[in-house]
């Protein structure tokens, strides 16, 4: 391994004979430091005294001692020097490869503390609602920060429909898994695209169809979600306005989605909801019908734009864009 190169140094220092023979007294340690390394391999690639302390911005007389030194604690000569010229001696030219390794394996490993110093570190507030923690795009977000972040710790909370929205805007939570809309001052990164579905009565006329026209729905009440949810928010989800001018009847308002569910199986009105709320939400009293017509549903990252740049929120959502660039069928 490179990171044992100045070790090698030593033994190679004990297995090759000076050109002249060396008799200064070696320190008490025969190990040299890096900053001696580095002036070794500069002045090996200028073979001169003057222009290699010009370079390091060192004094000539400091880069001698410094050279001398370095031969004392490996007992071997580096340099022939004349009053003309400077060259490696065959001892030099042995070490100068391996004395290159140490210096680039303790420049790595500087790099390496480095950055372990600046990675990221401390809480982050994810939010989600529904089924959104669950789902494979979810999980994958949050595994890649780990690994990319492992110091940041994240506080993952299951959210109400009511509230949602209004506790990102009130930074209750960093970033949160939602469903789009959104409104104003609400970034999102998209993560994937589904159909919507109807939920309806299990008793219902249209519950036994495979598949209905949207059309065909106008007239049933539809759940309507509590006034502090965006007006875009809950429009989308009534699907209101009807693409052919039908108006939209509106039934119980609920906040969450089990209280959603109940109202369905119960018989008050149906829902509009991810197709996937049939892996995840299968109850008595309730069946799910695929509805021609309809647009689909997205799943998504969602932070507030103001704090976007914030070095947490940044690195989730870097990360989100890095793991999911394009948004993926659910």
């Amino acid at each position: 391994m490179k990171y044992l190169a100045i070790d090698k140094l030593l033994v190679m220092t004990a297995n090759n004979q000076p050109e002249v023979p060396f008799q200064a007294k070696a320190p008490a340690s025969a190990e040299p430091s890096i900053h001696q390394l580095r002036l070794f391999l500069t002045l090996s690639e200028e073979l001169h005294f003057g222009r290699t302390a010009e370079r390091l911005f060192i004094s000539q007389s400091a880069l001698s001692q410094q050279i001398r030194d370095l031969e004392k604690r490996w007992q071997v000569r580096l340099f022939e020097r004349t009053s003309r010229a400077v060259r490696l001696t065959n001892s030099g030219y042995a070490l100068l490869l391996e004395a290159r390794a140490a210096v680039e394996a303790t420049d790595r490993l500087r790099s390496a503390a480095d950055a372990q110093r600046r990675q990221l570190s401390g809480q982050l507030a994810v939010g989600s609602i529904g089924a959104e923690a669950a789902m494979p795009r979810t999980r994958a977000v949050l595994q890649a920060l780990h690994n990319r972040h492992p110091r940041i710790t994240v506080q993952l909370s299951s959210l109400n429909i009511a509230d949602h929205m209004a506790d990102l805007i009130q930074q209750k939570i960093d970033v949160m898994f939602l469903r789009p809309p959104v409104p104003d001052g609400i970034e999102v990164h998209h993560l994937a695209t589904e159909p919507r579905v109807a939920c309806l009565p299990a008793d219902a006329p249209l519950a036994a169809s495979p598949q209905i026209a949207l059309a065909q729905l106008s007239g049933y009440p539809v759940i309507t979600f509590p006034p502090q949810t965006p007006k875009v928010w809950r429009e989308f989800w009534a699907v209101d306005p009807r693409p052919d001018g039908s108006p939209v009847r509106y039934g119980p308002v609920v906040s969450d989605v089990e209280a959603l569910l109940h109202a369905v199986a119960s018989g008050q009105a149906m829902s509009f909801l991810p197709a996937s709320a049939r892996d995840f939400f299968p109850r008595p009293g309730i069946r799910f019908v695929d509805v021609v017509g309809l647009s689909p549903s997205t799943s998504a990252l969602a932070w507030l734009s103001r704090r976007r740049d914030e070095p947490a929120i940044a690195a989730i959502r870097q990360t989100a864009s890095a793991t999911i660039r394009e948004p993926t069928s659910a």
